[in-house]
């Protein structure tokens, strides 16, 4: 257990680090007793670069759509706004697609805040706990009766995000360094992050999919999922959804309801 003395050393020194316009803490001194404000000011620009590095880390595609200058000035803003609430630098960041969907400087790219929660859910999927994926052959033996029934549980890692703008393409075509060629904006798309074995992968869903995929993953059963995501689209079709779901490893088991 830290010892009462550390924590209230902490809670005079830390405050300051991220809010240059605080005076160092009085507690900070060097030699002789003297002041250290100039040691404190490296301590503290070092603890905001490292956690900007942190977010140019998870939001790669964000840095490089912007590029570094504009990223890192806007990350600059979040990190004296929002201070980490953990200890592991790759937890960090979590709220930053709100902070851009805000920021005023970034109000030309309205996609860009989807795109960065994209990044985040790969994030987010790349951690998670490995499982088994559902083996097909496992829905296939339930009887057809009972198929209305069926309740899927969610893999680990799946992730769904959906957007007004196309996200999941100005993702994928800002992840590497290819030349990226005009990309239309304004076309809707839903994203769908699995990761079934070691590596994540994002798809696009069809129209009616990410609310057939959320209804799943949030435990109706399929003929409720189903019949939501009529309810979005006439065109969705659930024998290809429920092939793609699987084929994409969003799921791991079937629960109550099934044969």
């Amino acid at each position: 257990m830290p010892h009462e003395q550390d924590l209230s050393f902490a809670a005079a020194f830390a405050p300051a680090l991220l809010d240059p316009a605080q005076d160092p803490p009085t507690i900070v001194t060097g030699p002789n007793g003297k002041a250290a404000a100039r040691r404190y000011a490296v301590y503290r620009n070092n603890v905001t670069v490292s956690l900007i590095d942190a977010l140019a880390s998870i939001y790669p595609a964000v840095q490089r759509i912007t590029g570094p200058d504009f990223f890192r000035a806007m990350a600059r803003f979040h990190v004296r706004s929002t201070p980490p609430s953990s200890p592991l630098l790759f937890d960090y960041g979590r709220d930053f697609p709100d902070f851009i969907e805000a920021y005023e400087h970034a109000q030309a790219m309205p996609w860009l805040a989807d795109v960065a929660r994209i990044e985040r859910a790969w994030l987010d999927a790349y951690h998670a706990r490995d499982a088994a994926p559902l083996s097909p052959v496992r829905l296939s033996a339930i009887a057809p009766e009972r198929l209305a029934d069926a309740v899927f549980i969610p893999h680990p890692a799946m992730r769904i995000v959906r957007s007004p703008f196309s996200a999941a393409t100005i993702f994928a075509t800002n992840r590497d360094d290819a030349p990226v060629e005009r990309i239309d904006a304004s076309v809707p798309e839903d994203a769908l992050i699995t990761r079934p074995d070691f590596d994540v992968t994002v798809r696009h869903l069809p129209p009616g999919g990410a609310a057939f995929a959320a209804c799943l993953a949030s435990g109706r059963p399929l003929g409720e999922a189903a019949a939501s995501a009529l309810e979005t689209s006439v065109e969705f079709d659930i024998a290809s959804n429920i092939a793609g779901l699987i084929d994409a490893g969003a799921f791991t088991s079937l629960a109550a309801g099934d044969a």
